[in-house]
């Protein structure tokens, strides 16, 4: 929430919403005209949480798309009043296409606008040796979550921080 307030988002993209833990703070954080674009492939997990998000007053700022993100996405870069027309982006998703997303998300926010992306420590098994007993899930995003950071790294259109908070967070801020 603080973040929110820090940078002033008004305008924010969600993807990955499942029942709308993170959707419901931002809604709560954001002004009264501000929006949040929720895009997730299963549109039940949301209705669980809809209720709460109804009683606090803030559905009228969500615009729930259900089905995948890249081709929704894939629209907004082409079309250009889209660009760099969100102040925030949080990503928490299918962690195979994380890559992906950055590839698009990247015209889609604002110059000094920021993306969260989750799980970018991915259960602390970026640092476990190659052999290490990892549950089948975990070794099967490792390489993707991996080669995210990576790419954030050596992206110079963005400043990065990442946090050690839960399974990690990774902040970027658009700087060019």
């Amino acid at each position: 929430n603080l973040l929110l307030k820090l940078i002033n988002a008004k305008n924010t993209l969600e993807i990955g919403v499942y029942t709308g833990y993170s959707l419901l703070s931002t809604a709560l954080t954001l002004p009264a005209a501000g929006k949040i674009l929720a895009l997730d492939i299963n549109r039940a997990n949301y209705e669980i949480g809809l209720p709460i998000i109804e009683k606090a007053g803030v559905a009228h700022k969500i615009d729930f798309r259900e089905g995948p993100a890249l081709p929704l996405l894939d629209q907004m870069v082409e079309d250009a009043k889209f660009h760099g027309s969100f102040d925030f982006i949080f990503v928490d998703a299918d962690k195979d296409n994380y890559l992906n997303y950055h590839k698009r998300l990247i015209d889609l926010v604002k110059i000094g606008g920021v993306i969260g992306y989750d799980n970018t420590l991915w259960n602390g098994s970026l640092v476990a040796p190659a052999d290490a007993p990892l549950r089948k899930y975990v070794r099967y995003y490792r390489d993707f979550v991996l080669e995210l950071n990576k790419a954030l790294a050596a992206d110079p259109r963005v400043e990065i921080c990442q946090l050690p908070v839960g399974y990690g967070i990774t902040l970027c801020r658009r700087i060019s």
